[in-house]
C-alpha cells in the first residue's frame, strides 16, 4: 500500500506548486496525518526559509519542523556529486523520509524546480530519489512556448526516464495549457502514454502568473515608501510613465503597475487619483526609478491620502528596472492566501480527484480529524452549490472573506451594501475581488423590495405591523437578507459580524420559523481539537433549557453530527455521573436523557455524565464501564448556556482548538450567527456549513 507520492517535473516554471497545493488539500481530507518532504531545495539565506516548504507548512498547519521537511540544498548536492558521494546524499534523503513516513499516514514528496546551478542533473536525480524511496510519481509538464508535437515528445521522454528505472507513474498533468487546447493536450498524452496513467490538463491561470508588489520589492531590493499593508497586490500589467499625464492615463489598465522617475510628481499624483476614481482602473502600485524621491511637499501630500497603494523607490534607471520587472517569475508564498486558494480550486476543477485518490491507494484513518473535517466541508459544499447572502457588506472581514470564497469557488454570494463603498474598501484592502461574480444589493433599490414589504406585512399584520413599519424593517439588512432566504432568492444567510445575535435571529424567528418537529432553536459548535472533532451544544442561544428542550437540543445536535459525517455518541453533561447525583440540575439532565431514549432509541446516549468521563477513556471506563459513550463522546450537550459558553471558550483558548460556529438548528431554512469578534476564517467556515445545511433541505 502506497504511503507517499513523488511530484516531479522535467523543466523549470512548470507550475508544480498548483499540483502540490491541490494534492495536499485532497490528501488532508482523506488521511488523518499528512507529511510534506522536499529532498533537495534551493539555497536560502540565513534567517530565511525555503518558500515552498514555508508555504505548505504554514497554510496547511502541518506539524513538521522546517529542518525535517528537507534533506539537502542544491549547492550541497553539487559538492557531494563532484566528490562522487551521491550515495551519501541518497542515504540522507532516505533517512529523513523514513522519519516522516513513521510519523505520518501519507507523505507528499515534492521534487526539484529546475532553476540555477545543477539543472542538468535534476531529472536524473528526481528519478533516482523516487526509485530509492520506492514510491510512485506524478509528472507535471508545461505547455508554454511549445507545439503539440514538441510538448508530447518532451513529456514522453520524462515518462520514459521514470519507467526505465521502474518507477511507477500514476498520473501525468499537462499544466499551463491554453484553454482552447485542453482537450487536444489530453488526447495527445493519452495517445503516447499507457492507458493506466491518469491524464489531466490544467489551463493557464493568468492571476497565478502575476507577480505581487512584494515580489517586485524583493527582486529589486526596493525601499517601500507607502502602502506596506498592500504589498500582496497582484500586478496585472505595467507601463512606463514617460509621457504627459493626460496621455498616460489613456494607457492605464486594471491592476497596472506604474513605473516612473521619482521626480514625475504629475504622474505619481495622477496615478493615485486615478486609482481613487470610479472612471479609471485600479492600480497595484507605483515604482519610482533612478533613486529619486519626490519633493517633501509631494511626500506629505501622499502621506495624507485616505488610502495609498504601495509606492516603492529603486536605484536603477527606468529602462533597466522595467526589464527586470518583466522577467520576474511569480511564486506562491504563504501570505498570499488568494493565490493558494485559487491554485487549490483550479486543481480540483481540472483533475479527477476520485480517480487520482484511488490510484494513490485506498486507505482511511479511523475517526475524523480537524483537517479531514474542514476539507470535507468544502468538498461537500461544492458538490451542490448554494447561494448565501451576507448582509454586512461594508465590514472589512466580510469583504475579505468574500474574496477568498470566490477564489475557493465554493458558493454563490450576495452582499447587502453600497457597491461604491465596497469598491473603495476593496481598493484600500488591496485584495483580488471579482465583482462580476457577486450580487451587491441595496435593499430599497432592489427589484424585490416592494414584494418583500408586502410579504412581511401579510405575515405580521396580525402582530400589529403596519405597512409603514414593514417598509422601514425591509430597509434593515438583517430583515432583507432573511426575507431573501424565506422567498428562495438565497439558500441561507450568515450575519452577526456587526450585529447582535438577537438582531440576526429575530427576523428568522418571525417568519422563517422553526421546523414542524422543533419547538426550540439551538446551536452547536464544531470543536476541532488536536486529534478529533467534537460537537458542543447549546453554547450560544438558550440560557436555561427545560428537560424537554434539552432533549430536543440533544436530538438536533446528534442529527447535525450525523449530517456532517461524525458518528453521534451523545453525552448529557452534568456535575455528576450515573445515578449517584442528586439535585434539580442533575434531575433535569436525567429526565432529558430518558426523553431522548424514548424518542430516539437509535441514538447512543449517556447521561448524566461528567465532562472528564465523557471524553477520557480511562476515566469513562472506570466510572461507567458498560457505557457505549463514556470516554468516546462526540456530541456533548451542556445543561445551560452559562456552562456551555464558558466551556467552549475555555477549551478553545487553553487547547488552541478551532471552534466553527455557532451553527443554528431547528429553523426551516439556514440562518447562522457570527460573533462580533469573528475572524475572516470564522466567516468562511460559517458560510460553508450554512451551504451544507441548505443542501439538506
Amino acid at each position: 500500500m502506497n504511503k507517499a507520492i513523488y511530484i516531479a517535473t522535467s523543466e523549470s516554471s512548470s507550475g508544480k506548486s498548483i499540483i502540490t497545493l491541490g494534492l495536499m488539500s485532497m490528501l488532508i481530507g482523506k488521511t488523518a496525518k499528512v507529511g510534506y518532504f522536499r529532498p533537495i531545495i534551493e539555497d536560502f539565506e540565513d534567517g530565511k526559509l525555503d518558500n515552498h516548504i514555508e508555504t505548505v507548512i504554514s497554510y496547511f498547519g502541518l506539524d513538521i519542523k522546517f529542518e525535517d521537511a528537507y534533506a539537502i540544498t542544491k549547492s550541497q548536492l553539487i559538492k557531494k556529486k563532484n566528490k562522487g558521494k551521491i550515495g551519501d546524499v541518497l542515504d540522507l534523503i532516505i533517512e529523513k523520509f523514513k522519519h516522516l513516513e513513521e510519523r505520518f499516514d501519507f507523505v507528499l514528496v515534492e521534487g526539484t524546480s529546475f532553476s540555477g546551478e545543477g539543472t542538468a542533473i535534476e531529472l536524473d536525480m528526481n528519478v533516482l530519489i523516487a526509485k530509492n524511496l520506492g514510491i510512485p510519481a506524478i509528472i507535471v509538464g508545461s505547455g508554454v512556448g511549445k507545439t503539440l508535437e514538441e510538448f508530447l515528445d518532451g513529456e514522453y521522454l520524462a515518462y520514459d526516464s521514470f519507467k526505465n528505472k521502474e518507477v511507477e507513474v500514476l498520473a501525468f498533468i499537462a499544466n499551463k495549457i491554453q484553454p482552447e487546447n485542453l482537450q487536444l493536450a489530453e488526447e495527445g498524452l493519452r495517445s503516447v502514454l499507457p492507458k493506466e496513467v491518469l491524464v489531466s490538463a490544467i489551463p493557464v491561470v493568468s492571476s497565478l502568473n502575476n507577480p505581487t508588489v512584494k515580489e517586485i520589492v524583493e527582486e529589486l531590493d526596493a525601499k517601500v515608501l507607502f502602502g506596506k499593508d498592500y504589498l500582496n497586490n497582484e500586478v496585472g500589467n505595467y507601463s512606463v510613465g514617460a509621457m504627459q499625464l493626460r496621455n498616460y492615463l489613456l494607457h492605464l489598465k486594471e491592476n497596472a503597475l506604474v513605473i516612473t522617475p521619482g521626480d514625475r510628481a504629475d504622474i505619481i499624483l495622477g496615478a493615485l487619483q486615478a486609482n481613487e476614481s470610479a472612471n479609471y482602473p485600479t492600480i497595484s502600485g507605483i515604482v519610482l526609478t533612478g533613486n529619486i524621491l519626490p519633493e517633501d511637499t509631494i511626500l506629505k501630500l501622499i502621506d495624507g491620502l485616505h488610502s495609498v497603494v504601495p509606492v516603492i523607490s529603486v536605484e536603477g534607471g527606468t529602462y533597466r528596472i522595467t526589464n527586470q520587472i518583466g522577467s520576474i517569475q511569480s511564486k506562491i508564498y504563504a501570505e498570499n492566501k488568494h493565490k493558494i486558494e485559487t491554485s487549490i480550486s483550479t486543481f480540483e476543477k481540472y483533475v479527477n480527484l476520485d480517480e487520482l485518490a484511488n490510484k494513490l491507494s485506498a486507505f482511511e484513518a479511523e475517526g475524523m480529524t480537524p483537517k479531514m473535517f474542514q476539507y470535507n466541508l468544502v468538498k461537500r459544499a461544492k458538490q451542490h452549490r448554494k447561494h448565501i447572502v451576507l448582509p454586512e457588506g461594508n465590514d472589512d472581514r466580510i469583504i475579505i472573506a468574500t474574496s477568498r470564497l470566490l477564489a475557493m469557488d465554493v458558493v454563490d454570494i450576495s452582499i447587502i451594501g453600497n457597491k461604491k463603498q465596497i469598491e473603495q474598501k476593496v481598493a484600500e484592502l488591496g485584495i483580488a475581488f471579482d465583482f462580476s461574480k457577486v450580487n451587491i444589493i441595496v435593499p430599497i433599490e432592489s427589484e424585490f423590495y416592494d414584494d418583500y414589504v408586502n410579504t412581511y406585512y401579510e405575515l405580521r399584520k396580525s402582530k400589529n405591523v403596519s405597512m409603514a413599519m414593514a417598509r422601514d424593517l425591509m430597509e434593515d439588512v438583517s430583515y432583507f437578507g432573511t426575507m431573501m432566504v424565506y422567498k428562495g432568492h438565497a439558500d441561507g444567510m450568515v450575519s452577526g459580524a456587526a450585529h447582535t445575535t438577537q438582531h440576526t435571529i429575530l427576523p428568522a424567528l418571525q417568519f422563517i420559523k422553526t421546523k414542524p418537529n422543533s419547538s426550540v432553536v439551538s446551536s452547536i459548535f464544531f470543536m476541532c481539537l488536536e486529534d478529533r472533532v467534537s460537537i458542543f451544544g447549546d453554547c450560544a442561544i438558550n440560557p436555561n433549557p427545560t428537560a424537554e428542550q434539552l432533549a430536543e437540543i440533544a436530538i438536533s445536535s446528534a442529527d447535525s453530527s450525523l449530517a456532517f459525517g461524525i458518528e453521534p455518541k451523545v453525552a448529557m453533561l452534568s456535575y455528576s455521573s450515573g445515578s449517584s447525583g442528586k439535585g434539580d440540575e442533575v434531575e433535569k439532565v436525567r429526565t432529558a436523557t430518558e426523553i431522548v431514549k424514548q424518542k430516539r432509541p437509535d441514538l447512543k446516549i449517556e447521561g448524566p455524565i461528567q465532562y472528564d468521563a465523557a471524553v477520557d477513556m480511562g476515566v469513562g471506563k472506570s466510572k461507567m464501564p458498560n457505557s457505549e459513550v463514556a470516554g468516546q463522546a462526540s456530541v456533548l450537550i451542556f445543561p445551560d448556556l452559562n456552562t456551555g459558553n464558558n466551556t467552549y471558550k475555555a477549551v478553545q483558548r487553553e487547547t488552541g482548538a478551532l471552534a466553527i460556529g455557532p451553527m443554528l438548528q431547528g429553523l426551516n431554512k439556514p440562518v447562522n450567527d457570527l460573533s462580533r469578534g469573528c475572524t475572516v476564517d470564522d466567516i468562511i467556515n460559517t458560510v460553508v456549513i450554512t451551504a451544507i445545511q441548505a443542501q439538506g433541505l
